[in-house]
């Protein structure tokens, strides 16, 4: 991939940043330069929105269907564009290839599951305590909405949210991530291929304390919808509550791993190694923490330490490769950090724990897959997001002591039970407090789910029924017709 200089996308023109300044994009395994990206400017953020605006009240009059049938057409080109974007993601993010390919299939199925809902766009009629009256509840859009990305990954939550915001009505403006922006800056060759009127859709790129500042504290802005963490969620909490902007927050998580005594440990062990180590440990569902039965604890253990051992960390671009490089250099130092204090606190790192060794690591933001054993709920390996490849493990007594654990953190995204009792998953799903729970079966939402956090880890939600209604607002009307 040779390097490239990208453009903004506003207003249907592909623009630079009038300051001239770019951001720097490289490879996380090689540290070479993959391209640029504009860091764009407060004017050009309220340039965007204002676009946005002007195009937004003649979009929302089309018929849902009419924009579902732009979305679909999004939906056939990137499809058709799928290797080409893939190897872009790998090239700026680090993900293996397959995983890539993945991304790019699973933005397909975000977007053509919101095509496909234009014609459930529903309103309702209530009874009246009135004569000759009925009451209408009709759901409208927002208007002007903004769509924040995080960096792990960056095109399929652009899809996610924009094409649920699209269909319904609403314009929006894309912010990519400063780390990896430049797949969704290309998307904007595409959807100007397949004819969304000027505005609709706006990318910008640039720095959160400025370009995302300005896009959130706009008036013109009625909704924002972020995926990112909950440091950035409470301040963004905070930014949009100058205008009581409408806020769709999907944040970090914790996941806690439970593997009951009846568990089948081989199959269990394969789905902790996956779940834990996909993308390099960076998804907000990952196996972060385990707390497994204290009789089936030493095998479990045994087994897991020595699937981790047998990861292969290299390129990502090779079919071979089971973990790729972190995203950037800060990420490596955070891992660091939280492998020393565990170490300082007691805990003992089973395997991996650093920098991996060789020539092939030279360059690149590289860490090995690492398992920490003799931890307590207390320390911050147990507490704290780590979003990398590292597991954290302890035994535990019974399902109540590893649900007082699971429930002893303010995160509360997604969690994970294997059992085959039924009356303890009902348990598990009583009495969990997160708002995704993995029975018997690795982490990965479907589309016509829906994916929310409870607790720091979020509100509102994306996918399904009810990700499609977070993009829409209530309209009472009291119609008499005497």
């Amino acid at each position: 991939m040779s390097t490239v200089t990208h453009k903004m996308f506003i207003n249907g023109e592909w623009l630079e940043s009038s300051t001239g300044n770019t951001i720097e994009v490289v490879n996380p395994s090689n540290e070479k330069l993959v391209g640029y990206a504009p860091q764009a400017s407060r004017e050009e953020a309220a340039s965007a929105l204002h676009s946005s605006e002007l195009a937004q009240k003649d979009w929302a009059k089309l018929p849902a269907q009419k924009r579902a049938e732009l979305v679909a057409a999004l939906a056939d080109e990137l499809e058709a564009n799928t290797e080409r974007y893939a190897e872009m993601i790998t090239q700026e993010q680090g993900k293996l290839l397959s995983d890539a390919r993945g991304e790019v299939a699973g933005s397909v199925g975000f977007l053509r599951y919101a095509a496909e809902s234009a014609r459930r766009i529903e309103g309702e009629i209530v009874t009246s305590e009135n004569q000759d009256e009925q009451i209408w509840v009709q759901r409208v859009p927002f208007g002007v909405t903004v769509g924040l990305l995080a960096w792990n990954y960056p095109l399929a939550l652009a899809a996610r949210k924009l094409g649920n915001a699209l269909v319904t009505g609403n314009t929006m403006v894309i912010m990519p991530p400063a780390d990896t922006p430049l797949t969704v800056l290309e998307f904007s060759k595409l959807i100007a291929k397949v004819g969304f009127p000027k505005g609709v859709v706006n990318i910008v790129s640039g720095l959160g304390g400025e370009v995302g500042d300005e896009l959130v504290r706009n008036p013109i802005t009625k909704l924002v919808t972020l995926t990112g963490s909950s440091e950035v969620g409470s301040i963004l909490y905070r930014s949009a509550s100058e205008n009581i902007t409408a806020l769709n927050l999907e944040l970090g998580g914790k996941a806690p791993f439970i593997v009951l005594d009846d568990a089948n440990i081989d199959e269990v062990v394969e789905i902790a190694v996956n779940s834990g180590f996909g993308n390099c440990g960076q998804i907000c569902t990952s196996n972060e923490r385990m707390y497994i039965h204290k009789t089936i604890y030493a095998e479990f253990m045994d087994k897991f330490i020595a699937k981790v051992k047998q990861l292969k960390v290299g390129d990502p671009m090779l079919a071979s490769t089971n973990v790729g490089p972190k995203v950037n250099a800060r990420e490596v130092e955070k891992l660091l950090e939280m492998i020393n204090k565990a170490k300082a606190e007691g805990a003992t790192i089973a395997c991996g724990g650093g920098k991996p060794s060789g020539e092939e690591f030279a360059n690149g933001y590289w860490f090995e897959p690492t398992v920490v054993t003799d931890v307590n709920n207390q320390m911050d390996i147990m507490k704290q997001e780590v979003f990398g490849p590292v597991v954290a493990a302890m035994p535990i007594d019974s399902l109540e002591q590893a649900l007082q654990y699971a429930n002893d953190i303010d995160l509360g995204l997604s969690g994970y039970v294997y059992t085959n009792d039924m009356r303890k998953i009902m348990q598990v799903v009583n009495e969990l407090e997160v708002g995704e729970i993995y029975v018997n079966r690795p982490n990965g939402e479907l589309l016509n789910g829906f994916h929310t956090g409870f607790k720091r880890s979020g509100i509102g939600g994306e996918d399904g029924k009810h990700g499609l209604e977070g993009y829409l607002q209530k309209k009472t009307i009291y119609l008499n017709y005497q």
